[in-house]
């Protein structure tokens, strides 16, 4: 059985705590961005998507694994894209194994920069935990301020796959989405299809998707369960688009789909001394 540990390493110059349970699952998180880059299931392979041409310096942010985005989803708003916290340094607030699990918890607070972008007082916190074939993030939110704000946000989850015109993401037949591809279009549309396929560029933002979905590949599956996050981002860059992001490799929009849990739709809005979490389940099958 392998020895379980929960250890602060270093990783592509940038610290990072590294996980490994009882049973063998692993996942490592960077302190830089509260970013989780690895998670290997027990037994199994990687199963999130980090680029070759990741870029892993202070101020950029980090292409692959599971971006937070807070408090700011994508450009919709005056900060930068996918606002500020992915590109600054969290804390350890605990990292530790038991008897069947290993978990790290990172926060970060305001400051005098992130108050120039965004004018409140806040805590959040990024808390990993694994066991066997599951993963648990759960992102929470705190305002300790004296006002009330609001935010969007997700954690923009690269899934690593072998080859993304051969899966189907099954569960968001009936759902509701916008193409957010197009700036201009505002229709919703409703998803027909017995899954989503991918054979061509992807950018959907699907509402109010309560049900489970599976992420299913020839010979493996991921179930992804959400709490809290009501809203999903499906996003391929295809190849175009992917042969113009400088840090990712041309043939990369092969080997990764987003399926991202966001809560974008409806803003949360948190008054003084109150708080919002979500949650994001991934299962290897």
């Amino acid at each position: 059985m392998p020895t379980p540990l929960a250890q602060e390493i270093d990783y592509q110059g940038l610290p990072a705590i590294q996980l490994r349970s009882p049973d063998g699952a692993e996942a490592i998180v960077l302190l830089y961005g509260g970013h989780l880059v690895s998670w290997k299931p027990a037994g199994g392979d990687e199963r999130l998507y980090m680029s070759d041409k990741a870029v892993f310096k202070p101020g950029t942010p980090v292409r692959g694994g599971v971006p937070v985005c807070f408090p700011q989803f994508g450009t919709n708003g005056p900060l930068p894209q996918h606002g500020f916290v992915r590109t600054r340094m969290w804390e350890k607030v605990a990292a530790r194994a038991g008897e069947d699990f290993a978990m790290a918890t990172l926060r970060i607070t305001d400051n005098e920069e992130t108050r120039a972008l965004w004018p409140h007082a806040f805590q959040a916190e990024i808390s990993i935990g694994i066991t066997g074939s599951r993963i648990d993030i759960e992102f929470e939110v705190e305002n300790t301020g004296e006002q009330a704000f609001e935010f969007s946000a997700a954690l923009h989850t690269y899934l690593r796959v072998k080859e993304v015109e051969e899966v189907v993401l099954e569960g968001l037949r009936g759902q509701t989405y916008r193409n957010l591809l197009n700036k201009t279009e505002v229709e919703e549309r409703v998803d027909t299809g017995v899954g989503v396929v991918i054979d061509r560029e992807t950018t959907r933002l699907y509402y109010e998707t309560e049900n489970p979905l599976l992420l299913r590949e020839t010979q493996r599956s991921i179930g992804i369960n959400t709490e809290n996050m009501p809203d999903t981002v499906v996003w391929n860059p295809w190849e175009e688009t992917c042969a113009n992001i400088s840090d990712m490799p041309a043939s990369g929009f092969r080997r990764m789909l987003c399926v991202e849990a966001a809560v974008v739709r409806n803003p949360v809005q948190v008054q003084p001394a109150q708080s919002w979490w979500g949650r994001q389940t991934l299962i290897a099958m």
